[in-house]
C-alpha cells in the first residue's frame, strides 16, 4: 500500500468529520502525495516547520505564529510532545499527532467535530508508532 492509502484509512476512522489529511516525516519530507483526492496539500516549508516543532517538542513557534497548513493559519489551541490542535473560524480545524518518525495531520471540515478527527489521526499515528516509525 502506498502512503496515500493511509489517507483513506484515516478518513474512515473519522466518522465523516475529517475531509483532508496527509502524513509527513519529522524531517519535513512529504510521505503522502498531493495527487490523492483528499490530500491536505501542505507545502515543503510548512512541513519543515511542523517537523521541527515535533522533533524538538517545542510548540513555541505554533503559539507565536499559529499552525500554518496548506496556506491557512490556524490558531494554536493546545499541544504537547506528540499532539497539536489548531482552529480557524470558517476554515475548520487541524489535528497533528506524531509517531517516532512521522506526523499525521487531519483537517476537520467547518462545523465538524474535531474530536472524531483526533481519534482517527491517533489511530494512524499509533499504528505507525507500533511499526517503529
Amino acid at each position: 500500500m502506498s502512503w496515500d492509502g493511509y489517507i483513506d484509512n484515516l478518513l474512515g476512522h473519522c466518522v465523516g468529520q475529517c475531509d483532508t489529511a496527509c502524513i509527513i516525516g519529522k524531517d519535513g519530507s512529504k510521505w503522502t502525495t498531493d495527487a490523492h483526492a483528499s490530500a491536505l496539500k501542505i507545502t515543503a516549508q510548512e512541513a519543515a516547520t511542523v517537523g521541527r516543532a515535533f522533533t524538538s517538542g517545542d510548540m513555541t513557534p505554533f503559539q507565536a505564529s499559529g499552525i500554518v497548513i496548506a496556506g491557512v493559519k490556524y490558531q494554536f489551541l493546545r499541544g504537547d510532545d506528540i499532539l497539536a490542535l489548531g482552529k480557524k473560524k470558517d476554515n475548520g480545524a487541524v489535528t497533528l499527532q506524531c509517531s517516532k518518525t512521522a506526523v499525521v495531520i487531519g483537517h476537520t471540515k467547518e462545523g465538524g467535530t474535531q474530536g472524531n478527527t483526533n481519534k482517527g489521526v491517533a489511530v494512524i499515528a499509533e499504528y505507525l508508532e507500533s511499526l517503529g516509525m
